[in-house]
């Protein structure tokens, strides 16, 4: 069979879902702070990895049980992301965790293979995972 043209563009514009995870900390459970970091996690995710808001299939955050002051998931919102699926969740509480952190774990439609997705780790979070952070 010669090649058929269905196929061959699959083949050449392989997407894969893949998973994105990032961090960051906040000095403070103050409502803005979070808000404001979390939009600062989420534009990073997505310039680093080269994705536009329709790669995104869903966004799971969770915060330390030390921030209560408001759900990240609303920053993403306010970045224009009403049609994305997305859920908040508490960390477990470990004694010795790193405290004031908010993560996401992303799900994306891309092309990049997996050791060429960039995980983002800001502020304080950077700590969490030096083998990967940017």
């Amino acid at each position: 069979m010669h090649g058929d043209p269905c196929t061959a563009s699959i083949e050449e514009s392989a997407v894969a879902v893949r998973a994105i995870r990032g961090a960051t900390q906040v000095a403070a459970d103050d409502r803005d702070e979070v808000l404001g970091a979390t939009r600062e996690l989420v534009s990073t995710v997505l310039e680093r990895n080269a994705l536009d808001p329709a790669d995104l299939i869903s966004i799971l955050f969770t915060a330390t049980p030390d921030l209560v002051s408001e759900f990240p998931a609303l920053a993403a919102r306010e970045l224009g992301l009403g049609d994305v699926p997305l859920m908040c969740a508490t960390e477990i509480a470990v004694p010795h965790a790193l405290p004031r952190v908010l993560r996401l774990m992303a799900h994306v439609e891309t092309s990049r293979s997996r050791a060429d997705v960039q995980h983002v780790y800001l502020r304080g979070a950077v700590a969490l995972r030096r083998d990967i952070a940017q």
